[in-house]
């Protein structure tokens, strides 16, 4: 009989793996081409009638790339669209919303310490978070139309921030993290498919019919297209955070993904301002490190206060020899050895999730790190806290911690 978890599991592998490949194609031509925009020489007067130009060198030929600021004068032969990358990336990205976060739910998506959802009304909570943070953000775009773009920004900064606290508001700190991501990328593929590409189509089509197009609407296409490109740095960010419960499981996480989108813009501005020659700031690197210092030490990174051990093997007999270890061995083996075992008794868990066995002393011992980080310094396990877990018992843990890692 076939296992039909194992095969669930690879077809989760092959949508993850779908959604990096169409990521890097997507934030890789975007990159490129707002590099190139601001790149372009456009102090020449061409024959052509293009807005500007640049020769560029690579893989041992040399191209030379011309922008037209509004269309070329005849519809050329061969027109390529950027537009699948973004697409697929979104598609990907939803289906593996559905398969980890929906399908899983009471672990990954609901934590009824911070709101008690039936599942249903979770998912409904995401689906409608998602759609109204392209409603809310295109009303703005309309709104500031004219407006500087420096306000339309930080008009958007704004909903990010409570968006971000909203978030965190109803779900649990990982989905949380996670879903602000998903409503950031949803507002970066709806612009592509809603304005920039059916923008480029209403120039096609009056090149076609020999009409001249309307200049505004490449510019339309190009301000949401900026948005983008500053918005990608912390989308991926947040897709990672899943990974690291310092970031998305303690007190701050609202506050910690707020600052995020900031580091990603000091760090795009960096760039944008070399490749357009307007100067080179490097000030955007300190403010970018002071940034994520104020984030380590709003989650509590433990780094500054414990000494890591030399060797695994001797960290487990540290570890095991600790004072507390007994008191640590009895509430991981209450608390997370029905998943983390051989064989879990948790109904639906076929193996211990990632490998991760936590039923003998040396088990035990040779994970504390992880054990304090994800039990005791933030909530991201048990998820959801399903097997309860109680403020006194993550304490004993992070003592227990502390005091093998101690001078």
């Amino acid at each position: 009989m076939y296992d039909f978890a194992a095969m669930g599991a690879w077809i989760e592998f092959a949508v993850r793996w779908l959604h990096v490949i169409t990521g890097i194609a997507w934030i890789g031509s975007s990159f490129y081409f707002i590099a190139l925009d601001l790149g372009l020489h456009r102090d020449r007067n061409l024959a052509s009638g293009a807005d500007g130009e640049e020769w560029q060198v690579h893989g041992g030929g040399f191209y030379h790339i011309q922008k037209y600021l509004v269309a070329p004068e005849h519809m050329p032969d061969g027109l390529i669209w950027h537009k699948w990358q973004s697409y697929w990336t979104w598609i990907s990205g939803f289906i593996l919303l559905v398969m980890v976060y929906y399908l899983g739910a009471e672990f990954y998506l609901i934590d009824p310490a911070i709101a008690d959802l039936q599942v249903w009304q979770a998912i409904g909570i995401s689906l409608a978070s998602l759609a109204l943070g392209w409603v809310a953000y295109n009303a703005l775009c309309r709104v500031f139309v004219d407006a500087n773009q420096t306000t339309l920004m930080v008009a958007l900064f704004g909903v990010l921030v409570a968006m971000s606290y909203f978030y965190t508001s109803v779900f649990s700190g990982r989905a949380a993290m996670l879903h602000l991501g998903a409503f950031t990328a949803t507002i970066m593929s709806a612009n592509v498919f809603r304005i920039i590409i059916p923008n480029q189509k209403i120039v096609v089509a009056d090149l076609m019919a020999g009409r001249k197009p309307d200049a505004k609407y490449g510019k339309i296409a190009k301000q949401r297209s900026t948005h983008n490109n500053y918005l990608t740095l912390p989308v991926i960010f947040l897709m990672l955070s899943n990974h690291y419960p310092l970031a998305f499981a303690t007190e701050f996480t609202w506050l910690i993904a707020s600052l995020v989108f900031l580091m990603g813009v000091t760090i795009r501005h960096y760039f944008n301002s070399l490749h357009a020659r307007t100067g080179n700031p490097h000030w955007t690197w300190a403010v970018t490190v002071l940034i994520f210092i104020l984030i380590m030490w709003l989650s509590t990174a433990p780094m500054f206060r414990v000494k890591e051990p030399e060797t695994a093997q001797g960290s487990a007999l540290k570890f095991a020899q600790a004072d507390g270890f007994s008191d640590v061995q009895d509430i991981v083996l209450g608390r997370c050895s029905m998943c983390h075992a051989a064989e879990p008794v948790w109904e639906g868990l076929h193996w211990a999730p990632k490998a991760v066995r936590l039923e003998t002393e040396y088990q035990i011992a040779r994970q504390a790190r992880e054990i304090y980080l994800q039990a005791g310094m933030s909530h991201a396990m048990p998820p959801a806290n399903l097997s309860y877990m109680e403020e006194e018992e993550r304490a004993l843990i992070v003592a227990w911690y502390r005091a093998a890692t101690a001078e």
